[in-house]
């Protein structure tokens, strides 16, 4: 959204006029990063609602599935919600996949892992995590849209941990003052190196269960 947030070029890098760049050009004629800010969280939370009540604990993801999350979610917001970018895409020096590249990355990802990991059923925690930790770390480095990446992954961890009948979880652990070790997780991921993410959702599993044995 912000002009920093990643360097791009092309079409889906038009910025709304009268922003002074940093609000991307949408439907709704928004021109400041705090209105664009309460939308998209607000757009969220209904995408997720709607989410939860179509994609059920048997349900396996597949990359479709994948943009019908994106389209829910800011469908409303940007004409390019749901479609996979058409521009690469970097942040704070590091770049993620090659753009033309991505509806192979985004198939292989749905038949090696989505189809590996989910249905996400009751299991152990640490099985629980290790497929969280797989399906986030390996869809944030493809990083398939132009914009609302991270929130989509996240959006589908949630799906997973309701299908692992966890209910909700605080994403704390993630964001935050631990963001960086957050993202020196992802960049472990690079070379299949899970665990240090796995360890992240471990943490955020066992607060879930000890806030409902309280």
């Amino acid at each position: 959204m912000a002009s920093t947030k990643y360097a791009a070029a092309g079409m889906e890098s038009e910025f709304q006029p009268g922003s002074r760049g940093r609000v991307l050009r949408n439907f709704l004629g928004i021109t400041r990063v705090r209105e664009m800010e309460a939308v998209e969280s607000q757009a969220l939370e209904v995408a997720q609602e709607m989410a939860l009540q179509q994609f059920g604990p048997d349900h396996q993801f597949t990359p479709a599935d994948i943009r019908r999350l994106h389209r829910f979610w800011l469908g409303r917001i940007y004409p390019w919600a749901g479609n996979y970018r058409s521009v690469n895409i970097g942040k704070g020096g590091f770049q993620f996949a090659h753009a033309p590249l991505i509806p192979r990355l985004m198939a292989a990802f749905g038949k090696e892992v989505l189809r590996r990991h989910t249905p996400c059923g009751h299991a152990l925690d640490v099985s629980i995590a290790r497929s969280l930790a797989e399906v986030h770390a390996e869809l944030i480095l493809i990083h398939p849209f132009r914009d609302g990446n991270g929130r989509v992954a996240r959006l589908l961890t949630a799906l997973m941990v309701s299908q692992a009948g966890l209910g909700s979880l605080n994403f704390g652990a993630l964001a935050g003052r631990r963001k960086r070790r957050y993202v020196q997780a992802i960049h472990a991921a690079l070379s299949r190196d899970y665990v240090p993410l796995e360890t992240l959702f471990v943490r955020v599993i066992e607060r879930r269960r000890a806030s409902s044995s309280t």
